[in-house]
């Protein structure tokens, strides 16, 4: 059975990216578009055209092309979006980078990227310095100034007069975030400007946007829910953006409370905060009307508690990163506002759920992997016809590897995975790659990677350790730690005697993940 949005498909805007998004700046003139959060610094509607050309032009000037890719290497900050439109224009691709990652991690996404200049800021260069060198990055622009690169400021020292690309938005890429896959490193998504346009177009027709409403980027741009969803989002809808380049509840909240703030969009641990952190109530949070919960599944009890506390509405919507942002968002206040559920599909958008062992199609309330077709799923796979092969079928479905169902209405809830990343709050750790690191490490004989579940980061990374030579819990931890990004720390160890694993050699995670939640249920 396919499942369908009850409401009428939408036109989607025929053009690229900078198109639909520059097209009602002048009208929109000295409102506030892109806002830093702690200092206000600002770019307005009728700056931000100006500024974008000017970027574009800098890069052309350096030889930057259609189908050249930058790669964006920062926190929340209103450049973000100049850089990432200015790239738009060009016909270039966006690779978004984790501002997390390591210099392995960077070295990584640079090469298989193909990145020919890369934009950061002077606090990432001990990271991103040796990584540019080693994969040929051409040129580092930086926030600021730092030795070696080139200053942004200097790259917008031009007339702005750089010619817009021709842009096919149906093929055409421009913007190459990394998702982590269940083997090896991350996988490159190549989206094109009208995966980006129809999810930003289609999401914000559930849920419109109000005259007057600001919105907070507290989910980083380089994540396709900050990219689409707030980045991109609240230009197309003429609201105001503030960010801030890290997250602190209190100077969260503070912002919030001073700038009027109507729209949050939160993943689970950031919730959490709201619905039971005691400083909550030192700040006037009566301006919020809306929170949407994503990246990780919610519970029911929390969802609730949170909308009683700041009094204000909240939902949820599903989505990843190979569908361009979200494909299921619950409609405030309708009939199908069920606490809970992800909500229906969107409009101009179809999804099913499948039998994970036989592929066949199942009804309601049968549970499933979930499976999407739509404008918004993704061209593939960057470099990886194995990984397309699995995801992408011959009629267009994507394989989403969630496991879920949808109730008689067509509201869907998420409830496991059939793949096994693991959802560090909105991050997600692929278990192999973790595996691989500790399996070099002299002292360990064989190893196996699950999420446990945390209350506050949805899941952590565990590993269940074969020990060959004498080996501490956090002796482990600490080695890993030194050489993975923050959120892909080994957060607990268990030492076993055994991993088990399949006649094939696969380990069976399946078992090792059944075992730990009857543990942590107790």
């Amino acid at each position: 059975m396919i499942f369908r949005s009850k409401l009428s498909d939408l036109d989607i805007p025929d053009g690229s990216l900078a198109d639909v998004l520059l097209w009602h700046c002048d009208a929109l003139g000295d409102k506030q578009a892109l806002v830093d959060g702690p200092s206000g610094r600002e770019i307005t509607y009728a700056q931000l055209p100006v500024m974008v050309r000017r970027f574009a032009t800098g890069l052309a000037e350096r030889g930057f092309g259609k189908g050249d890719v930058l790669a964006i290497f920062m926190p929340n900050v209103p450049e973000y979006g100049i850089a990432f439109l200015g790239t738009a224009w060009l016909g270039g691709v966006n690779t978004t980078v984790n501002s997390l990652y390591s210099t392995d991690d960077l070295i990584h996404q640079f090469k298989d990227s193909g990145a020919r200049f890369l934009l950061t800021i002077p606090d990432f260069l001990d990271r991103a310095s040796p990584a540019a060198k080693a994969t040929g990055i051409e040129e580092i622009f930086v926030l600021g100034s730092a030795e070696n690169c080139t200053p942004y400021a200097e790259l917008l020292d031009n007339a702005g007069d750089a010619p817009q690309a021709a842009i096919d938005p149906v093929r055409d890429m421009v913007a190459m975030p990394y998702s982590s896959g269940t083997t090896g490193m991350a996988k490159g998504v190549m989206l094109s400007h009208r995966n980006l346009i129809a999810n930003f177009v289609l999401s914000t027709a559930v849920n419109p946007q109000q005259e007057g409403d600001k919105m907070f980027a507290v989910l980083p741009f380089f994540h396709i829910y900050g990219m689409t969803l707030l980045l991109c989002l609240s230009l197309y809808t003429g609201v105001t953006l503030l960010s801030s380049p890290r997250f602190e509840l209190e100077q969260f909240l503070q912002i919030v409370q001073d700038h009027r703030v109507t729209l949050l969009s939160l993943v689970p641990p950031l919730v959490l905060a709201l619905a039971n952190h005691p400083v909550v109530d030192q700040y006037d949070l009566s301006c919020v009307r809306l929170i949407t919960c994503g990246a990780a599944p919610l519970g029911v009890d929390l969802e609730q508690a949170c909308a009683e506390r700041l009094d204000c509405g909240i939902i949820q919507g599903y989505g990843l990163t190979e569908v361009a942002g979200a494909s299921h968002i619950r409609a405030l206040g309708s009939d199908l506002d069920l606490p809970g559920s992800v909500g229906p599909v969107l409009t101009n958008t179809e999804s099913k759920i499948i039998d994970v062992e036989t592929g066949a199609e199942l009804g309601p309330n049968e549970t499933g992997e979930v499976l999407i077709r739509g404008p918004h799923v993704m061209l593939g796979y960057l470099n990886n016809p194995e990984a397309n092969a699995r995801s992408l079928d011959d009629e267009g479905w994507f394989h989403t590897g969630d496991i879920g169902y949808a109730d008689d209405d067509g509201c869907f809830f998420i409830v496991d995975r059939v793949k096994e990343l693991i959802k560090y709050k909105a991050y997600q750790v692929a278990p192999a790659e973790l595996e691989a690191l500790l399996l070099t490490h002299e002292a360990v004989a064989d190893a196996a990677v699950i999420p446990s579940p945390d209350l506050e980061a949805g899941e952590v990374p565990k590993a269940f350790v074969l020990r060959k030579g004498e080996l501490g819990e956090q002796e482990l931890m600490d080695w890993v730690a030194e050489r993975v990004a923050p959120h892909k720390k080994i957060r607990l160890v268990e030492f076993v005697d055994e991993i088990p694993k399949s006649a094939s050699g696969k380990i069976l995670r399946r078992l090792l993940v059944e075992k730990e939640r009857r543990q942590v249920a107790g």
